[in-house]
């Protein structure tokens, strides 16, 4: 495996980014990207002067899974989307991706890296309660119920810094994490 920038004259990257794209979020969030189209349109969107999209890509560059990070304000970047093949998951190649992507934002002057992962289908203890209530304390509670991806950012270094109550709907959060980069 390799990891490669990507750039808007890289169409075939594109393609496979989109593929995977859909794949990766179609079990726990399957209206996010719903066709090649939408998932180009995303892309496209990380391709603007600024931003960061690194595709790890295998044999006969066959796109395995990309990520995508953008300068939010001052020293704090975005994080978003990381998209792994279902297929290829466990493999470490999610885990490269992101130390790629904070090696890169780093040398941009970027101190803190963000991200928000949403619980759209009750994988946390966080979903299906009122965050408004005792927020605090069930942030720092939270338990992973079935297989959410805030666990694998932890052991990336990321810490669970908030919560956005109902971003998807009631009781459906966005659980916000960061990590310094110093």
């Amino acid at each position: 495996m390799r990891i490669v920038a990507v750039g808007a004259q890289d169409h075939e990257l594109i393609a496979g980014m989109a593929e995977v794209l859909i794949a990766a979020f179609e079990e726990h969030s399957p209206d996010s990207w719903t066709d090649i189209p939408s998932a180009v349109e995303e892309i496209a969107e990380g391709l603007q002067p600024g931003r960061i999209v690194l595709a790890a890509v295998g044999e006969s560059d066959v796109v395995l899974g990309w990520i995508g990070g953008r300068f939010e304000y001052a020293r704090v970047w975005e994080l978003h989307p990381l998209a792994v093949d279902p297929r290829h998951h466990r493999k470490g190649i999610g885990r490269a991706l992101v130390a790629e992507l904070e090696r890169r934002a780093k040398a941009l002057g970027c101190l803190t890296l963000r991200l928000g992962t949403d619980d759209e289908d009750d994988q946390t203890s966080l979903s299906g309660t009122d965050l408004y209530e005792d927020t605090w304390e069930k942030v720092r509670d939270i338990r992973n119920l079935r297989g959410h991806a805030f666990e694998f950012y932890q052991r990336c270094g990321y810490t669970v810094v908030g919560v956005i109550p109902d971003a998807n709907g009631a009781g459906r959060p966005d659980i916000l994490m960061a990590k310094r980069l110093t």
